[in-house]
């Protein structure tokens, strides 16, 4: 038995017991690489809700998390500007500066779009070439417990793996009174609401496990809540296999 099985089977009666708990639901990539698409955004930003409807069309297209996993990540250095994004958070905003020094970037900006940890410009092709990358797969219950594996290919070497799962809000509006976007309202998709990471061990066999867990309680003021998940080696930013989907 693997050892992710073992973890599941113990977990099972505890998500049985427990009546507040929704039914699982597996969310997995398959073995060809899923492109990560990520934006950087504010509220505060007047270029930015064009870029934002467009990555809103994802919700309606088939390829949604089979082949591209969307991530908006809310920043606060434009608040300053009058209006405080109420998504953005310090580490959001840390994770594009990290992006920036791999680039060997100085400077930061809105909108930014980056697709497989390297920066990208709307036009350009968003799906990965058939590349075989993995399976990663997360089994997820109501109480933010997640079950992750991940299978590299055949011809991996062993490696350290850290799983990000973030927590994504959807369908969501708001009203700007202040700043460059004063007296519009704003819609949002697929926006960070909170996210955790943890590294992966391996099973004895050909795959790395790990449980996380990321309540997500207070979270259900936004109209629809969705899971993205990204599989990386250790220490570096760019995805290597990404999964996700709509939570029910």
């Amino acid at each position: 038995m693997h050892k992710y099985a073992g973890i599941l089977g113990l977990c099972l009666p505890l998500l049985v017991a427990t009546p507040l708990i929704q039914a699982e639901q597996t969310f997995s990539s398959g073995t060809v690489q899923v492109a990560l698409l990520e934006l950087f955004t504010s509220e505060g930003c007047s270029s930015c809700p064009p870029v934002e409807q467009w990555l809103g069309h994802y919700r309606d297209d088939p390829a949604l998390w089979l082949e591209v996993v969307p991530v908006a990540w809310h920043v606060n250095y434009w608040d300053r500007l009058g209006w405080k994004d109420r998504y953005a958070t310090r580490e959001f905003t840390a994770r594009q500066y990290a992006y920036a020094s791999v680039w060997r970037s100085n400077s930061v900006y809105t909108p930014c779009l980056v697709r497989n940890g390297l920066e990208w410009r709307q036009g350009g092709t968003i799906r990965p070439a058939a590349t075989k990358a993995g399976q990663l797969t997360v089994v997820w219950s109501g109480s933010g417990l997640a079950l992750v594996r991940f299978t590299p290919p055949p011809d991996s070497s062993p490696d350290d793996y850290t799983v990000t799962i973030a927590l994504l809000g959807g369908s969501i509006s708001s009203q700007v009174q202040k700043g460059e976007n004063a007296g519009r309202e704003l819609h949002h998709e697929f926006v960070a609401l909170r996210t955790v990471e943890a590294g992966l061990t391996r099973d004895g066999e050909e795959g790395y496990v790990t449980s996380i867990t990321l309540p997500y309680s207070n979270l259900t003021s936004t109209p629809r809540q969705a899971v993205a998940a990204w599989v990386t080696r250790s220490g570096e930013l760019a995805p290597l296999q990404a999964t996700g989907g709509w939570l029910n």
